[in-house]
């Protein structure tokens, strides 16, 4: 079964700002949801093999390698293919679409060949609505429209003046649309697959396809060119900066959590979750990455939408959820798709994500530190906005001291975290910041009466006088990752006492050759069976807290070695197995982001060093 499926990490992205695709290094479209990341899927080989759907283009009739690598400065992605009689390149990008929500978007697939001769074979294999739908299959003189009940999908084949795909080499059936053609030196050809066409099939000319591909070129080139890193790691931060732009939904500037669902935590084991949704953690976190880049128009643009998802919650007297759609949407029901497989035999396959209902007190944390920093980078918060944000801040002041589910969405019950006990008193020391720097009402005596209340509770309560650390929650003795966060966010100086030891207990357990598990699932159970690997955001977090407590050689080798854990082309999942494999959802928002805020914070350590 597991030979049927690429390696999470043999995976290039490709998107347009409004949803994303998912290709193999043989060639194959084994992902993509239309029109938005959080449609539908159209192509999820990725997630059963037989039933799910792909679109593969690759050489036809001889044995190959492939490598993947992106077009420099862009994530455009080109898939080299090498054989006996020749090179061939396969490029595959999607027209930047733009920030009005539309059901029209392009894949355009070129094949170029650099020397020889090769066939190549392309295979249309669409599986609406994760397979549950039938589609209808209209023939047209220069292309194929396949046409479900909610989407359409135009399959065209490239034209110029010397050749066409051979109509006579067109296989189409049950299964989908097949062809193959024949390239020589220097010859280009392709398909272009576009989802909701208006209008009857209209095969792209050579010179179209390319002018397409020079302009998404240089969209991107301008777009990372405004990046202000200029620091040591300057290629991954990049790269890294340019997947977390392709994971934003451009009509909103929401950040989906990862492009995929059901990419599974463990081989074989349930924690298989649907990211394609905007958590408030998440999204919070990229403002502090995006800012230290100097990509302030994008933090500017989820800040908006921020602000939206607090005023919805003050007018509806609820507090914030946890996650939402990427228009804002609160309804995320789960479904378990049980016609599917999953990745290598990992079920269930879900979609929606039943944590949305959950109580996770450090969002609020996560949320105004963000503003807060905003503020400081001259994004100032509208009166309005304002007034809503000191609303829930009294929200926050009544219901801070209850348990809850905590930062990794553990479904066995809830328990006082100790992470969501210190993010509760971020949240109100930011406001209190910002109410002061500004000048702007807000209770702050009561929210400084609830913030010290919550630092005396975390400080007793949440430090284990025999472990000589800060565990999960008051109940246990359980170390947690998450708490690597606490003297970055100022709760704690790395040079306490309390801290340094709860650092070396974590060196200890939590900690293995530089890679971070955020938990022991074995003594703090999450609900579910199995195991996981370590936590690539966790792996960042340690390294700036080794660089705080001043172990700057400890952080800069660790982060080497993380970075050794990349994919070939630079993306990162969620966690990486024991074998060092790349496992959960992929790629990453978590991970990226993280990698960015390293990256620059141990770049100002290193460079302080040497003055």
């Amino acid at each position: 079964m597991e030979a049927t499926y690429p390696a999470v990490e043999e995976h290039g992205l490709i998107g347009d700002l409004q949803t994303a695709a998912l290709i193999s290094a043989d060639g194959t479209v084994d992902w993509f949801c239309a029109p938005r990341f959080d449609s539908p899927s159209v192509f999820a080989a990725l997630l059963d093999h037989r039933r799910g759907g792909h679109f593969r283009l690759s050489p036809d009739g001889v044995e190959y390698a492939s490598k993947q690598l992106y077009l420099p400065g862009t994530p455009i992605l080109i898939t080299r293919f090498h054989s006996a009689d020749g090179v061939g390149e396969l490029l595959d990008f999607m027209p930047v679409t733009g920030a009005r929500a539309t059901d029209q978007h392009r894949l355009i697939r070129l094949v170029r060949m650099v020397r020889g001769s090769m066939r190549f074979r392309f295979d249309c294999q669409p599986r609406f609505n994760y397979g549950r739908d039938p589609y209808e299959l209209e023939v047209h003189p220069e292309g194929d429209i396949f046409r479900s009940r909610t989407l359409s999908l135009t399959l065209t084949s490239l034209k110029n003046a010397d050749r066409l795909v051979d109509a006579g080499s067109i296989r189409r059936g049950e299964e989908g649309v097949s062809a193959h053609f024949t390239l020589h030196t220097g010859d280009i050809g392709g398909v272009v697959l576009e989802t909701a066409c208006p209008h009857a099939p209209r095969a792209l000319s050579t010179e179209e396809a390319c002018e397409l591909l020079a302009q998404t070129r240089d969209y991107w080139r301008r777009w990372v060119g405004g990046s202000q890193y200029r620091g040591r790691w300057r290629e991954m931060v990049e790269r890294s900066a340019m997947t977390l732009k392709l994971m934003t939904y451009a009509p909103t500037g929401a950040l989906v959590a990862a492009p995929t669902t059901g990419l599974p935590e463990q081989i074989g084991g349930q924690r298989n979750w649907d990211y394609r949704y905007t958590w408030v953690r998440d999204a919070s976190f990229s403002v502090h990455a995006l800012l230290r880049l100097g990509f302030t128009s994008e933090a500017e643009k989820y800040l908006f939408w921020l602000d939206a998802r607090i005023r919805d919650a003050r007018d509806g007297d609820v507090p914030l959820q946890v996650m939402y759609r990427i228009d804002g949407s609160p309804d995320l029901p789960e479904e378990v798709l049980g016609h599917l497989e999953g990745y290598r035999g990992s079920a269930p396959v879900r979609i929606g994500n039943g944590a949305a209902g959950q109580l996770q007190l450090d969002i609020y944390g996560e949320a105004l530190n963000s503003l807060e920093l905003a503020d400081r980078h001259g994004l100032i918060a509208p009166y309005e906005g304002w007034r809503k944000t000191a609303g829930l801040m009294d929200w926050l002041c009544e219901h801070w001291n209850q348990p809850e589910d905590g930062i990794w969405e553990t479904r066995s019950g809830r328990q006082d975290f100790t992470y969501g006990r210190m993010m509760s008193w971020v949240a109100l020391d930011r406001a209190i910041r910002l109410a002061q720097r500004r000048g702007r009402p807000g209770d702050t005596v009561r929210w400084t009466t609830e913030r010290n209340a919550i630092y005396e509770q975390v400080m007793e309560r949440g430090f284990h006088s025999g472990r000589r650390a800060f565990v999960q929650h008051y109940r246990s003795d359980i170390l947690d990752a998450s708490l690597l966060a606490m003297p970055g966010v100022g709760f704690i100086s790395p040079t306490d006492p309390m801290w340094e030891s709860t650092l070396r207990a974590m060196d200890a357990e939590l900690a293995c050759d530089s890679l971070v598990y955020r938990y022991d699932p074995n003594a703090s159970p999450d609900g579910l069976a199995g195991t996981e690997g370590t936590f690539n955001m966790c792996t960042f977090w340690y390294v700036q807290a080794l660089a705080l407590a001043g172990r700057i050689d400890d952080a800069r080798l660790t982060f080497e070695k993380m970075l050794t854990y990349s994919s070939p082309l630079g993306l990162y999942s969620e966690e990486i197995a024991p074998t060092g494999e790349q496992i959960g959802n992929f790629p990453q928002a978590f991970s990226h982001l993280s990698l960015i805020s390293t990256a620059a914070h141990l770049d100002d350590l290193l460079n302080d060093e040497q003055r």
